[in-house]
């Protein structure tokens, strides 16, 4: 009986003063009142560590918003957690983390962790093909998913429909981009183990198809299609660019002015606009420093070579190119990306240094000492190769109208540069 004499009341909960300093009031079991010199009442259970045996303090809440009554019973929860071996402290820190990871680890959220560290690895386009993916096929089902709920059913099951249409390349994709984004989630610590490591064992697997080129003998009539369709000029320019330099479309169409040097006959891609993440270097031939000469007067100006129509201040589309070939007709024949593979042909045909050619596309060289020494030296051996090819190109467009040679002769199908 006596013990009861030192719980605590709420008539004198009521009446507790600040002190200048700090002070504690024991309501008993382990259940205390602090009563800070600033005035507020904080509740502290205070009990040894299931393992350690070292006196801990948790805390409960402050007084009067967490009553006597409530702090009581939350004091007896604890004490029973301790009779089981729990750490009480422990246990709220891991409930907590469940319930942070229900709202703050959604699925978009770690997605959107991973591809900000993944965006600075691959090129602009690139990246923006990975997030259209997630926006369009993944997000509208678990977006606000947490990331612990996420299993191999669920994800299997979403793609499923996709598979279904047939397109194969994009379930792979997506297969690969959510796998990577559910092992960030391991290495970040907010789950355990992959759940969608092998998912894409269960979908069919797409028939590997190159890219469609022509073959060598029908460039002339590339070249005549190209002089004569109704296009606007830039997009011509744009596709002889991309045949004279050998590059991806993305490359070509995010082509910068400050990337040209004039003087060296250059143009240097930095890395980040590269598939490989290394910069390129390409000597120009007279036709490809023409064809820029021509465009001066229309985006000299500006930032990029190739302008966007509806937003002037950034690049052209990567697939301006590509539909305006769809447009002549080479649908099913020719890709812009296949016009590498169309030069990469005739310049082997025609005995040009394969290794060289290689250098010219951009494909990795496993051996990274040399490739080093390929990007300052193979820039000049390059010069006479580049140089063959843009007259090869401009002789399969004898009698049509190189965009190039715009300046001096004017073509009746060609849409004016607005």
């Amino acid at each position: 009986m006596p013990a009861q004499n030192l719980r605590l009341s709420d008539r004198q909960l009521k009446g507790v003063k600040p002190a200048s300093k700090d002070y504690v009031l024991t309501d008993g079991d382990g259940l205390q009142l602090r009563v800070r010199s600033n005035g507020s009442l904080l509740w502290n259970f205070n009990y040894r560590e299931p393992v350690t045996k070292k006196r801990i303090n948790i805390g409960f809440g402050t007084y009067p918003e967490l009553s006597l009554a409530n702090a009581r019973k939350m004091a007896v929860d604890a004490r029973e957690l301790l009779a089981q071996g729990i750490d009480p402290k422990v246990q709220r820190n891991t409930l907590n983390e469940a319930k942070r990871a229900e709202t703050e680890h959604t699925f978009e959220n770690v997605a959107t962790a991973w591809f900000e560290l993944k965006k600075d690895s691959v090129t602009p386009a690139y990246a923006e093909d990975i997030w259209r993916s997630l926006t369009l096929h993944v997000f509208p089902d678990l977006k606000t998913t947490p990331l612990t709920k996420i299993t191999a059913p669920m994800v299997i099951g979403l793609l499923r429909p996709i598979e279904a249409k047939g397109s194969l390349e994009t379930v792979k994709r997506l297969s690969q981009r959510l796998n990577e984004i559910m092992t960030y989630g391991v290495n970040s610590g907010l789950i355990f183990a992959n759940p969608l490591s092998g998912i894409r064992a269960v979908f069919k697997k797409p028939k590997k198809e190159n890219m469609a080129a022509l073959p060598p003998e029908e460039l002339p009539e590339l070249m005549l299609e190209i002089a004569n369709a109704s296009i606007k000029r830039t997009t011509r320019c744009l596709i002889e660019w991309q045949l004279h330099t050998m590059t991806r479309p993305a490359e070509a169409a995010t082509t910068r002015w400050a990337d040209i040097d004039f003087e060296r006959r250059v143009w240097t891609i930095p890395p980040e606009r590269m598939k490989k993440r290394r910069p390129h270097s390409i000597p120009l031939s007279d036709h490809a420093v023409a064809l820029l000469e021509s465009l001066k007067t229309h985006s000299g100006h500006r930032e990029y070579v190739f302008p966007a129509d509806r937003n002037p201040r950034t690049h052209a589309n990567s697939q301006t190119a590509n539909m305006a070939l769809k447009r002549m007709g080479f649908q099913d024949r020719l890709v812009s990306h296949g016009m590498r593979s169309m030069a990469s042909t005739i310049l082997n045909e025609h005995g040009w240094d394969p290794e060289l050619i290689e250098v010219a596309l951009a494909h990795v060289d496993k051996d990274e000492v040399r490739s080093a020494y390929n990007r300052a030296d193979y820039i000049e051996r390059r010069r006479p190769m580049m140089a063959w090819w843009s007259e090869y190109i401009q002789k399969a467009a004898t009698g049509s109208l190189l965009a190039s040679a715009y300046g001096q002769v004017r073509d009746k199908n060609v849409v004016p540069i607005r």
